[in-house]
């Protein structure tokens, strides 16, 4: 049947609610002629009006089509279509009554009236039948996804008569936080606590629920959808009928804020100095770790300096994919040639080639493992990649004529509490090892550049605290008191930029980042910023929670720029130079040596041993972190 009902077409569909209609026309007939019944009863009557009824019946045809009565959709059927059924009942009325007075026959005005009552009624209630067969027709025939119906108000009972006409889902009923409706009927519906969800579930056999609550924040939509969701169900927000017109914008095209408005202090210039491009212009750079934050960004600035070539060097190949093609557009009005390389700085044999190959002039180290939680978890993979392929990078530049070498290092890496800071430290250690040994006149000029936290970049706060706001909430910050110095990628590119090109060989250069921000305080801005407000125990009814969850295995409370606190100004009022003491090359060449044993052993403690031996502060970090671990170690 129901294969029937689908291949139809429109002219059929009419031509059957025509002949419904035809059929109406005579039954009201009959029916008003009983109520004004004369001498020779209602079929008398009925008799004597057959010679007009063929009239009448050909011209209501024509006028249901002119008026488009019987083009209207079952499942449409509403308020306008009602009113057009009305005028032309009335046309049926005036037709037949000119039909009747032109024949002579006497039918009373008040049986007309009746006639055309009789007919608006019969054909409002065929339609309103022929609907519910076609739907139960639909429902016997194919899958109903049964919804529940989070929000009894406007939205919701609007909600249930745009639903109640769909082949394929059916309203089951209503759950509503308002607790004066529970128990009630609305829409036909009976209405629930939000408590017995579960309940309700299983008994009616849900299988999506339905939030009809557009006046509900963002967040708490999240919170509740979340909670729906970890009972198994289906859950779909949908905004107000008055958003979906138009006449309000939809919440949830707002767009997130710009990392940089939370550095709390003016940006710094980005603007390219002479010298600085002159040190990038018409040579080629090889860009390590060219798809992450940091790497990309370099790209970027290194291309405006209008080098010959850029070697991409990059692990992940999502990365280099991604950065290949927005530099390849960037680059098409250009000489520049790019070429993308995938692979590994730890990989010697790769690295020497590359180096050699495109006659590499300028390197710019960014490839690093730098999310302190893994690298903590994975020491071996961190220390192998930080450490020795900052060696291996850098010794194999010596040797195929590099003639600048830029590590990025991080300030996590000054008397660190992690591995990843202990391994950006040594990495620091091996290029200060190799600009104080090697004869100046072969070597490449080596130098670093040491900067905070960089805004918006992978694994920084702010896109996880737009995260955590998407979903919901709650955000989450490992301590009140953590504070951390931040950067935007283009202030840090550019101050490397310029420091690498003002380099001399051996510098460890500290970039000025303003004052540390606590981190609290750029979660409450993150949240206002959004448009919501921050729920503590001053604001119980707040949107977002900020929730503390203690700092993580190698965090540190605040972060340090040098060992020493001697930073010496530079001819760039954000660039300074720290004063530091490097390693010997023998203890260098001791360090490397027991590392690479302890890698090729998969030994984590001996690698620790290495990074604690010869990493000023972190041996003290360690033995406070265990110390404070064994604290709350309950005795047995």
């Amino acid at each position: 049947m129901l294969s029937i009902i689908k291949s139809l077409s429109r002219t059929q569909k009419r031509n059957i609610m025509l002949f419904v209609d035809a059929m109406l026309v005579p039954l009201a007939l009959l029916f008003s002629f009983s109520l004004h019944a004369s001498d020779s009863g209602a079929f008398g009557m009925m008799l004597a009006y057959l010679p007009v009824l063929p009239f009448l019946l050909i011209i209501g045809g024509a006028l249901s089509v002119l008026l488009g009565v019987s083009t209207i959709q079952l499942n449409a059927y509403e308020t306008g279509a009602i009113g057009l059924t009305g005028a032309f009942s009335v046309a049926l009325v005036i037709v037949s009554f000119l039909l009747t007075a032109a024949a002579r026959i006497p039918v009373p005005i008040p049986t007309q009236i009746i006639f055309g009552i009789s007919f608006f009624i019969f054909s409002i209630i065929s339609r309103a039948v022929l609907l519910q067969i076609v739907l139960a027709i639909y429902r016997r025939s194919s899958v109903r996804c049964r919804v529940l119906i989070y929000g009894a108000g406007t939205t919701g009972t609007q909600l249930v008569s745009a639903l109640r006409s769909h082949e394929h889902i059916e309203p089951v009923a209503f759950v509503d936080d308002n607790k004066s409706l529970h128990g009630l009927i609305v829409s036909r519906l009976p209405v629930y606590s939000p408590v017995r969800i579960a309940e309700i579930a299983f008994d009616k056999k849900i299988d999506r629920v339905l939030l009809a609550l557009p006046s509900l924040s963002l967040p708490k939509q999240a919170q509740i959808s979340r909670r729906l969701q970890k009972m198994g169900l289906e859950v779909q927000a949908l905004p107000s009928f008055s958003q979906l017109v138009g006449e309000e914008a939809l919440v949830d095209k707002l767009t997130d804020v710009e990392p940089k408005l939370f550095l709390n202090r003016d940006e710094v210039s980005t603007e390219t100095g002479a010298s600085a491009i002159a040190s990038y212009q018409g040579k080629t750079v090889l860009i390590s770790g060219a798809g992450g934050s940091i790497g990309s960004e370099l790209c970027r600035q290194v291309m405006q300096c209008s080098p010959a070539k850029m070697v991409l060097f990059e692990l992940s190949e999502v990365a280099l994919y991604k950065v290949d093609m927005e530099l390849r557009q960037i680059a098409e009005d250009t000489e520049i040639e790019i070429v993308p390389v995938l692979g590994t700085v730890t990989d010697a044999r790769q690295v020497r080639r590359i180096l050699a190959d495109h006659d590499v002039q300028v390197v710019l180290h960014a490839a690093a493992y730098k999310h302190v939680p893994l690298v903590e978890t994975n020491p071996l993979t961190g220390l192998a990649n930080n450490v020795l392929g900052t060696h291996t990078l850098a010794t194999e530049a010596a040797k195929t004529g590099v003639e600048r070498f830029i590590l990025i290092s991080s300030d996590k890496a000054v008397r660190p509490t992690n591995i990843m800071g202990a391994s950006k430290r040594l990495a620091e250690l091996v290029i200060q090892d190799l600009a104080s040994r090697v004869p100046t006149d072969k070597a490449p000029i080596y130098t670093m550049v040491r900067f905070g936290n960089v805004l918006g970049s992978s694994g920084s706060v702010v896109p996880l605290f737009q995260e955590q706001l998407r979903r919901g909430g709650p955000v989450t910050v490992t301590h009140p008191e953590v504070s951390r110095y931040f950067m935007t990628a283009q202030e840090a590119v550019h101050l490397v930029l310029r420091a690498g090109a003002m380099a001399k060989g051996g510098e460890v250069f500290v970039l000025d980042m303003g004052k540390p921000v606590h981190i609290e305080k750029l979660a409450r801005q993150v949240i206002e910023s959004a448009g919501y407000t921050v729920r503590d125990a001053k604001n119980p009814d707040g949107d977002i929670e900020i929730e503390f969850i203690g700092l993580r295995p190698g965090e540190k409370m605040t972060e340090e720029l040098t060992l020493t606190g001697n930073l010496i100004g530079t001819t760039h009022r954000k660039i300074f130079s720290a004063d530091e003491v490097a390693l010997s090359e023998i203890e260098i060449a001791s360090a490397l040596r027991v590392l690479r044993a302890a890698l090729a052993s998969s030994d984590e403690e001996a690698a620790k041993e290495v990074a604690m031996r010869w990493v000023e502060g972190y041996s003290l970090a360690v033995r406070d972190q265990s110390d404070k671990t064994a604290q709350l170690t309950p005795v047995s």
